[in-house]
């Protein structure tokens, strides 16, 4: 296609005017579409879809809509693409752009910001006063794809530059999906202090994010790293991950495990990510006495927090939202390394024209699904018949 004279291309990476995407109808309803390729403006780029993985968030958006914003409402109807952990190739530049050349293997980030609020001038630009104010019009700056603006399942999407991180060449397309997930669970990490060496963790919720924080927390240091949850398999990943303990609640009471693990003092961070009715109240009581507690999970419902426990012993209680304060960074940091191994969290694949079968894979955990990554077939063919 023809790129706007500021934004440059590549022969080698040829662009077509309109590509697949999975747009969202009512809720639930996705449809295969043709879509304009979009071109890239100042600081940003047009990538290349690769591969993609599907997150639980990625499910409660298509079902549900929150925590999607869309024109300031919620996502239906509205010709929006969902999809935020992707990873691919840089096919464009836009006006500006040094940093990254055409054919760069990069993961993202969802979260850009405006740039302009005073939490995007804080560092804080998951918390971007501007959130799904601007879909379709981007010019103000803010981006959060795959939730306030086109996001993963589709063949290009356009990133901020702020937004990108170079793969490694020894990193396969589906590990570097991962990259977000494990930039997650660095993310909470680091809003706990950071300097984790030699302190006690507790991960609550074996899902990707909360292995990945396992594997995080005992890369960085930390120890003990004590993983809970209820599946036998999972907490067994856990530990092939870094865990150095596992409980399951089903069959023990976790807090008064972790105790027994302590010697009775509790450990010094909890990173809760099950979103249990009643996590926080047992992370509070897992915790020694000034300890720290990161909330990387939501709750479906409302839930009672015994507030008094928290203020008589000092508790800390922090809210992540995403990767923010460029963890991803870290993370890839740590996978091209191989500090740990986080393909053990990659279950499936499947080709982006298969997206709802992978999506029911995702949701019903059939097989006892992890991580489910789709790779996109269409970009393959359109650069075959290019050729």
């Amino acid at each position: 296609m023809t790129m706007p004279q500021n934004v440059r291309t590549h022969e080698d990476f040829p662009i077509p005017e309109t590509m697949k995407a999975w747009v969202l109808g009512d809720p639930g309803q996705l449809t295969l579409v043709d879509k304009p390729v979009p071109a890239p403006k100042k600081a940003e780029v047009l990538v290349r879809i690769d591969a993609v993985a599907i997150c639980a968030t990625d499910l409660e958006i298509i079902a549900h809509g929150p925590p999607a914003m869309i024109e300031g409402g919620a996502p239906f109807n509205k010709n929006f693409t969902p999809g935020h952990e992707y990873m691919g190739t840089v096919v464009a530049l836009g006006h500006g752009v040094d940093e990254y050349e055409i054919g760069d293997r990069v993961t993202v980030e969802i979260h850009a910001g405006c740039g302009q609020c005073k939490r995007c001038r804080q560092g804080m630009y998951t918390s971007c006063h501007n959130y799904g104010k601007n879909y379709g019009d981007v010019d103000k700056g803010h981006r959060a794809n795959g939730f306030t603006t086109d996001g993963g399942f589709a063949e290009y999407a356009i990133n901020s530059v702020n937004t990108l991180i170079h793969v490694a060449d020894t990193m396969s397309d589906e590990e570097a999906t991962l990259v977000v997930t494990a930039g997650t669970s660095m993310y909470g990490l680091t809003e706990l202090g950071g300097l984790v060496a030699g302190e006690s963790v507790v991960v609550s919720g074996p899902g990707p994010i909360g292995l990945l924080g396992a594997a995080v927390a005992k890369a960085l240091g930390a120890s003990p790293v004590i993983l809970t949850g209820t599946r036998d398999n999972r907490l067994e990943m856990g530990k092939k991950l870094g865990a150095d303990h596992v409980i399951n609640v089903r069959n023990e009471d976790p807090v008064e495990a972790v105790r027994r693990l302590t010697g009775g003092k509790g450990v010094d961070y909890v990173v809760e990510c099950s979103g249990a009715p009643n996590a926080v109240n047992e992370a509070a009581k897992m915790l020694n006495r000034g300890g720290k507690i990161c909330l990387a999970a939501f709750p479906s419902e409302a839930v009672p927090v015994d507030v008094a426990y928290l203020v008589r012993n000092n508790i800390y209680v922090y809210g992540i939202r995403g990767e923010g304060k460029s963890a991803t960074h870290r993370a890839e940091a740590f996978m091209r390394e191989k500090r740990f191994d986080a393909t053990l969290i990659h279950t499936h694949t499947f080709a982006m024209e298969d997206l709802p079968e992978a999506l029911r894979y995702a949701k019903d955990r059939v097989e006892d699904a992890i991580k489910v990554v789709v790779r996109n077939r269409f970009s393959q063919e359109q650069m075959k018949a290019a050729e």
